[in-house]
């Protein structure tokens, strides 16, 4: 739920045993698919086992890669853990494949199967009919409630969801009441959009956007006062401003901040997770560079430590967000006097020839953490080569200890405390240069009402208490009564 609760839909109830590694869940007798057939624990085994299959390409194939999971009858379903893994209820919240339908589909053929586009689910909406465009692409999807639904048939009677191919088709949609929300869409454009009417609500996703330094290729990251100066030098509060529109929150943390919150409409919702940040200065980081010995070379345009020189190339991809928060990184540093080089790269050679290898001084991109925190596969020293996610090749033992228990804490507030004493010996070595976390925004119309956002992982999840939703309604004679249909 957009509050972080786990609220069974298809199951009436699960339990995780005392020691935090066998899941058993108990299927409702009355959960159904839209057609009409129960859900059993056969359609959860299958669903799980395509997701295991490295043919399908599923992308949580990693959240249950090596699971064992087994149904010791059509209501039951058994996932032993090797270990404790409290981030792991996480991955439930998948949608259930009903095996019947999909049975005969080959891994090969997955990606075509009509079920893609007009899907059989058993969520609180079904399909009623799906509009193409001359390509065959799906550009409308008309929905309606789905009266089984576990928790109870939807409120709005009807919506119709409407797919575009940039963001100037979305503005200029909104603009003529075409559709009424529009999701994920930039501070730029959110400025294009006549927002009578409407609500927008910012919700923090848990993403950590900075530079991470490979003091293996540049040893120069490996002096302290260079690390502290490059922070320093930036003003987080303004990058952020300048080239987010404000829709982030600066960092200076690995563990991002939770907060969901209404920016236009109404008031203010939830804010949680406060995260203290440098506001910098290029003079500050002039004066941390010489208090740490080092020297600015007037001949060479440089800053200089015996035979070192303060230089080296910053990687970044081509996403427009991520050059334009390089570019502002890179500007602030040249000013305080350091030799920086910026290379982009399109995302897939980055991928390839950058990260993989590790080839790179200094990289500024992403890192998708999830509702429930696991940091261990970004700072642990185990993943500092591929495919482990330690960009920084950062190693502690203190932090290795601290990881490892926060992923096996099952009590929230305990993991929290770990979380917590874990960022503290991150900022202490500053392996990374922490820049922002960014917001993801929703506008929807006035008159609904029961929107609850929260904090969100992905896009989609921005619908989790839909069937809650319900449009301002008058107690008026049934004769009078309208039936309103937003486009969500």
């Amino acid at each position: 739920m957009p509050d972080g609760a786990v609220i069974p839909d298809i199951a009436s109830n699960y339990t995780i045993s005392e020691d935090g590694t066998t899941y058993t869940f108990t299927l409702r007798p009355d959960a159904t698919f839209h057609d009409g057939k129960r859900v059993t624990s056969a359609d959860v085994l299958y669903t799980i086992k395509q997701i295991q299959n490295p043919d399908v390409k599923s992308p949580h194939r990693a959240d249950w890669d090596g699971v064992a999971v087994s149904a010791p009858d059509d209501h039951t379903v058994l996932l032993p853990l090797p270990h404790a893994y409290a981030p792991f209820i996480e991955n439930f919240s998948l949608g259930i494949l009903p095996e019947h339908l999909w049975k005969d589909t080959t891994p090969e053929d997955f990606p075509f199967n009509p079920l893609n586009t007009q899907p059989i689910g058993s969520g609180p909406y079904m399909v009623k009919q799906v509009d193409k465009d001359s390509t065959g692409s799906s550009v409308r999807f008309d929905l309606v409630p789905f009266s089984d639904f576990t928790l109870g048939r939807a409120n709005i009677s009807a919506i119709s969801v409407r797919l575009y191919t940039s963001e100037e088709a979305v503005v200029k949609a909104f603009n003529a009441g075409d559709v009424d929300a529009v999701a994920g869409i930039s501070s730029e454009q959110l400025a294009e959009l006549s927002l009578n009417d409407s609500t927008v609500v910012r919700s923090t996703l848990p993403r950590v956007f900075g530079v991470f330094l490979n003091q293996n290729h540049a040893p120069v990251f490996a002096d302290a006062t260079v690390r502290n100066a490059l922070d320093i030098a930036l003003d987080k509060d303004r990058l952020v401003n300048a080239t987010l529109g404000g829709f982030a929150t600066p960092l200076s943390s690995p563990v991002p901040p939770v907060r969901s919150e209404i920016v236009a409409g109404t008031t203010s919702t939830t804010s949680a997770a406060a995260n203290a940040y440098t506001l910098g200065t290029v003079d500050a980081a002039r004066d941390e560079l010489e208090r740490g010995g080092w020297t600015w070379n007037e001949a060479e345009g440089a800053w200089k430590k015996g035979s070192q020189t303060l230089s080296f190339t910053l990687a970044t991809t081509d996403t427009p967000e991520l050059v334009a928060s390089a570019n502002a990184v890179v500007t602030a540093w040249r000013q305080a006097g350091v030799k920086v080089t910026l290379k982009v790269y399109p995302l897939a050679e980055l991928n390839t020839t950058v990260i993989r290898p590790r080839e790179y001084d200094a990289i500024l991109f992403g890192e998708v953490i999830g509702r429930e925190p696991d940091l261990y596969a970004f700072w642990h020293s185990s993943q500092r080569n591929d495919p482990g996610l330690n960009l920084s090749l950062y190693a502690n033992s203190k932090a290795d200890t601290l990881l490892s228990q926060a992923r096996a804490t099952t009590n929230k507030s305990e993991r929290e405390e770990l979380y917590t004493e874990l960022a503290d010996v991150i900022r202490e070595d500053q392996p990374a240069i922490f820049l922002y976390a960014p917001d993801f925004l929703y506008v929807f119309p006035e008159n609904v009402t029961g929107v609850r956002i929260g904090s969100l992982t992905t896009p989609s999840e921005r619908y989790q208490n839909v069937f809650q939703w319900y449009t301002d309604t008058e107690r008026v004679w049934e004769i009078f009564a309208k039936n309103t249909q937003p486009t969500l």
